[in-house]
């Protein structure tokens, strides 16, 4: 069974024989199932991808901005603008995980994003970074892999029953797209055929 997080967008790869299904900012998505991936595309956003490996449950989020406080969770929309905070977004998936059986000190973390893809504006993609490590040391998790800061976007791939995540640097004629896009709270997947890293299988 997936994450009551059902409305977000889905497709079938019938090359891959694949269920994808996009995590886009403000979202998060849990599964088991192990013909799911999801994938995002992440500028200056960050995206923890988490999972118990006996399990074979995880999941991946997507936030856009670090730290919220006094966000009243009774008003219409509040959940939704939570998660756009990565103190919320964390809690939310990991609390997910948790409430599905998950032991804390399994998970298996791996985290993407926080790239200044626009240079000389306010720099939020490296303070998002900052703050997701700062939270993992807090929270006492460890890191298994990571791909942070930098000014590329990334296009990342996570398969949570088998923890394997593919990352795509994108092309950097379409980075001022992507934080357009981040802007509007609307990611579009840019395909590339040249920089293909694959990383922590």
């Amino acid at each position: 069974m997936d994450s009551e997080n059902s409305s977000l967008h889905r497709f079938f790869d019938a090359q891959k024989q694949k269920w994808f299904v996009r995590v886009s900012q403000g979202d998060y998505y849990i599964t088991s199932d192990a013909d799911v991936v999801l994938h995002t595309v992440l500028g200056s956003c960050i995206s923890a991808c988490i999972r118990d490996p006996v399990l074979g449950l995880g999941g991946m989020n997507h936030f856009l901005l670090p730290n919220a406080e006094n966000i009243d969770m009774t008003a219409g929309g509040a959940q939704q603008l939570a998660l756009r905070y990565g103190n919320y977004a964390m809690e939310l998936l990991i609390n997910g995980l948790l409430k599905r059986g998950a032991k804390r000190d399994r998970l298996e973390v791996k985290l993407f994003g926080g790239a200044n893809v626009v240079k000389n504006i306010s720099g939020i993609g490296h303070k998002n970074a900052s703050f997701i490590e700062k939270f993992m040391t807090d929270e006492g998790l460890k890191i298994a892999s990571h791909h942070l800061r930098g000014f590329a976007a990334r296009k990342v791939h996570y398969a949570p029953s088998s923890g394997r995540a593919r990352m795509l640097l994108i092309a950097d004629d379409t980075q001022r797209d992507v934080f357009k896009s981040e802007l509007a709270r609307s990611v579009r997947v840019e395909e590339t055929k040249s920089g293909e890293v694959e990383l922590f299988d």
